[in-house]
């Protein structure tokens, strides 16, 4: 199933805190929490683990902006996009070094917030995507080892690995299956493979992956997941069976 990207805002102007909020909210993402200490925010994230967090460069308190990004990063590595005003060169040049996915300027527009999300999104994506120029998807769908980003009427969703129920391949494209809803991505099913080849998924023909946790029943020429009846090649019985097993 779909959800909503998970952002924490660490902002220590409470006023222009809860105007990012109101911006990330209507954009259709899900703030965890608003934060005006990096102790706070840290302490936050180990339990609401969002998928990204925007931090004020300059922060009151122990932890400024630039340190409190660094244990970010010891900690989760989750992506970070710095907030700043009037950031000096020399505060520039700390904050580069720990490798923020973007920095946004203040005052900014919401567009400007959406960009910088979505850059940052396609930068967690830890692999390029070979697709076409001319695709009308270029750029709107990013692979994590348990994770797709993908745009979705309008905005970028997250689908978890595990709730996806298998994958057709789409010549170019593929098409991801979840329980309610079906999404297509701009990546070819040996894309698909090679990244969750790790995962519980396992292609069982040339145009089919089946997260094999969620398989009903397998026979000879096919396997059910739901209500759905999917081909199964000769020659992968074998190996699907072997997967199936090591469950």
């Amino acid at each position: 199933m779909e959800s909503k990207i998970k952002i924490l805002v660490v902002e220590d102007e409470m006023l222009i805190g809860a105007k990012i909020s109101m911006l990330l909210t209507e954009l259709g993402y899900e703030v965890t929490g608003l934060f005006p200490r990096g102790e706070e925010a840290i302490l936050h994230m180990k339990e609401s683990k969002p998928d990204l967090v925007l931090l004020d460069i300059h922060l009151n308190g122990d932890l400024d902006g630039i340190e409190t990004a660094r244990r970010i990063n010891v900690e989760s590595g989750i992506p970070i996009i710095f907030l700043t005003a009037n950031a000096d060169e020399a505060t520039f040049n700390r904050a580069k070094i720990t490798k923020p996915a973007a920095f946004i300027s203040k005052p900014f527009k919401q567009l400007d917030l959406q960009r910088a999300i979505e850059l940052a999104i396609s930068r967690m994506a830890d692999m390029k995507l070979e697709i076409h120029d001319n695709s009308p998807l270029l750029h709107e769908s990013f692979l994590l080892k348990d994770r797709i980003f993908i745009r979705h009427k309008d905005k970028m969703v997250k689908i978890m690995v595990d709730d996806i129920l298998f994958i057709e391949a789409d010549r170019n494209y593929s098409r991801i299956f979840t329980q309610n809803k079906e999404f297509l991505l701009s990546v070819t099913l040996k894309v698909i493979e090679d990244k969750f080849s790790k995962n519980n998924f396992v292609r069982i023909h040339r145009s089919y992956m089946v997260n094999i946790t969620r398989i009903d029943e397998v026979a000879e020429s096919h396997v059910v997941i739901g209500n759905k009846s999917i081909p199964l090649s000769s020659g992968l019985k074998e190996q699907l069976m072997a997967r199936i097993q090591t469950l």
